[in-house]
C-alpha cells in the first residue's frame, strides 16, 4: 500500500478495535442488567438495570454494525489500487463530515441523559422510591461511558478527515 494513504488502513483498524470495545461493553451491560433484574430483588437495582440494558443493547448493536462496516470498508480500500487513491479520498471526505456532525448530535443526547440522570438521582436521593434513584444512576453511568467513547471517536474522526484533506491537497498540487 502507498505510504501516503496507509493512514486509511490504520483508521479502519482503529475503528474495528473501537467496535470490539462497544461489543464488549454491550455484553457486559446486558449481563449486568439481567443480574440486576432477575437475581437482585431491590427496586434500586431494577431502576439501575433498565438504562444499562437499553443502552447496552444499543452498544452491542452499534459495535456489531460498525465492526462489519469497517471490515468491508477496509477490504474495499485494500483492493483498490493506488491509481484510485484520489477517488477513495474524495469519497471518504463527505462521509466523514456526516460522521462528525452525527457525533455532535450524539454528544448532546448523551449530555441530556447525564443531566436527566443527575436530576433523577438527586430528586429521589432521600425518597422511599429507590427505583427512580437507580434509574438516574444508570442513565448517568451509561451516558458518561457513551460520552467518553464519543469523545475518542470524534477526535479520531477529525484527525482522519484532516489527514484526508492534507493528502487530497498534496495530490492536487502534484498534478
Amino acid at each position: 500500500m502507498n505510504n501516503n494513504i496507509d493512514f486509511i488502513k490504520i483508521f479502519f483498524t482503529e475503528e474495528k478495535i473501537e467496535s470490539l470495545i462497544f461489543i464488549f461493553l454491550g455484553i457486559i451491560a446486558i449481563s449486568l442488567a439481567f443480574i440486576f433484574l432477575f437475581f437482585i430483588k431491590y427496586s434500586f437495582y431494577k431502576g439501575l438495570a433498565y438504562p444499562i440494558l437499553i443502552i447496552g443493547i444499543i452498544q452491542l448493536t452499534i459495535g456489531s454494525l460498525s465492526f462489519l462496516k469497517s471490515e468491508s470498508d477496509m477490504k474495499f480500500k485494500e483492493f483498490n489500487n493506488t491509481n484510485q487513491k484520489e477517488s477513495i479520498i474524495q469519497n471518504e471526505l463527505p462521509g466523514m463530515e456526516i460522521v462528525i456532525k452525527n457525533l455532535v448530535i450524539y454528544k448532546w443526547i448523551e449530555i441530556s441523559f447525564m443531566i436527566l440522570g443527575v436530576f433523577l438521582y438527586f430528586c429521589f436521593i432521600n425518597s422511599t422510591q429507590k427505583f427512580w434513584k437507580g434509574l438516574g444512576l444508570g442513565l448517568l453511568i451509561q451516558a458518561l461511558l457513551m460520552l467518553s467513547l464519543n469523545f475518542v471517536a470524534k477526535k479520531r474522526s477529525i484527525a482522519f478527515m484532516d489527514r484526508l484533506k492534507m493528502v487530497s491537497v498534496f495530490n492536487a498540487a502534484r498534478q
